[in-house]
C-alpha cells in the first residue's frame, strides 16, 4: 500500500516538512519523522549490501521547526568489517538533532543455540476495508483489555499499569518520490518506544531526548511492531526498552532516554 503524500520534499540539498510531519508537542517536526530522515540520508550516503546498518542513535538536541532543514554526514571510521557514519540536521545555522549510523559487515552465522527471553506480540492486525480520511500511519495500539484496538483510536489504550504493545504500518512515504526503504521504517519506528514505554495510567508525562534502535537484521514486510519490555524512572528522568519485530518475528530492539513534562498532553497522532 503506497500514498503519494510524503512527509518531506528533497530541494537541493534541503528537505521541506509537509504540515503532516508535525510532532505531537507542537508546531514542531515529529521526532519520528526527523530520526526517519537521519536514518534515510545514512543509508542513502553510507549504504553497502554487504554491510548491516545495526545501530542508529538519534540525539534530539532541540526542537525542529517546520521548516527546511539540511542533513550533512561524514564517515568517522571506516574499516573492513565496521563503518561508523555521523549526520546532523542542521536547520538556518543550528544543529537541531544528531544522527550516529554504525553498519557492520554480514558474515557466517553461528549455529549456537543462545538464550533469549521470549517476548510475544499480539497477532498482526489486518488493513480495514475503509482507511480512515487524514491518516499517514495505521496504528493499533495494545493495552487494556477491555478496549479492543484499532488503526486510529489514539493511545489511550496504553493508560495502563499493564503491558502494551504497538503493530504499525506505514502508508507515506517519507521523502517525496522515493520508496520507504526497511531501515527507514525501522529509524521511524525507533521514536515510538519512547511513548510506548513511558506511556502510564495519566497518560503520556515523559518527553525523549533521543532513542537507539539497533537491528540485527532489516524488517520484512509491511508491519512494524514493538513490545514494551522496561520503564524506569526517577526524579524526573526516564529510560525504556522495546523490542521490535516484524510479521516473522523479534528483529532487535529501541531504547529511549526521557525527561518528565508535567501538565502537558500531546495531541492526538
Amino acid at each position: 500500500m503506497t500514498s503519494s503524500t510524503a512527509f518531506f520534499a528533497a530541494d537541493g540539498d534541503a528537505f521541506v516538512p509537509a504540515p503532516i510531519a508535525r510532532g505531537p508537542w507542537g508546531d514542531t517536526i515529529s521526532g519520528n519523522y526527523l530520526g526517519g530522515l537521519l536514518g534515510y540520508v545514512l543509508e542513502r550516503d553510507a549504504g553497502d549490501p554487504d554491510f548491516q546498518p545495526t545501530r542508529l542513535t538519534v540525539d534530539m538536541f532541540r526542537p525542529a521547526a517546520l521548516a527546511p532543514v539540511r542533513v550533512d554526514t561524514s564517515v568517522v571510521r571506516q574499516g573492513r568489517r565496521i563503518k561508523l557514519v555521523d549526520a546532523f540536521v542542521i536547520q538556518g545555522d543550528v544543529v537541531v538533532a544528531r544522527g550516529t549510523g554504525l553498519f557492520l559487515r554480514r558474515g557466517e552465522q553461528p549455529d549456537d543455540e543462545i538464550f533469549t527471553t521470549p517476548v510475544p506480540m499480539p497477532p498482526v492486525p489486518p488493513v480495514p476495508d475503509e482507511i480512515p480520511a487524514g491518516l499517514t500511519t495505521l496504528i493499533w495500539t495494545f493495552g487494556k483489555e477491555n478496549r479492543a484496538p484499532g488503526p486510529a483510536f489514539g493511545l489511550e489504550a496504553w493508560q495502563t499499569s499493564g503491558p502494551k504493545h504497538i503493530w504499525v504500518r506505514d502508508l507515506c512515504t517519507l521523502v517525496e518520490g522515493v520508496p520507504l526503504s526497511p531501515f527507514t521504517r525501522a529509524a521511524m519506528a525507533g521514536d515510538m518506544a519512547s511513548s510506548l514505554t513511558h506511556f502510564g495510567p495519566s497518560g503520556l508525562r515523559f518527553i525523549n531526548a533521543d532513542y537507539t534502535l539497533s537491528l540485527s537484521r532489516l524488517p520484512e514486510g509491511d508491519y512494524l511492531g514493538l513490545a514494551a519490555l522496561i520503564h524506569t524512572s526517577h526524579a524526573g528522568i526516564a529510560t525504556g526498552v522495546a523490542t521490535l519485530s516484524d510479521e516473522f518475528g523479534p528483529i532487535g530492539s529501541a531504547t529511549a532516554n526521557a525527561l518528565s513534562n508535567p501538565g502537558f498532553a500531546p495531541r492526538r497522532p
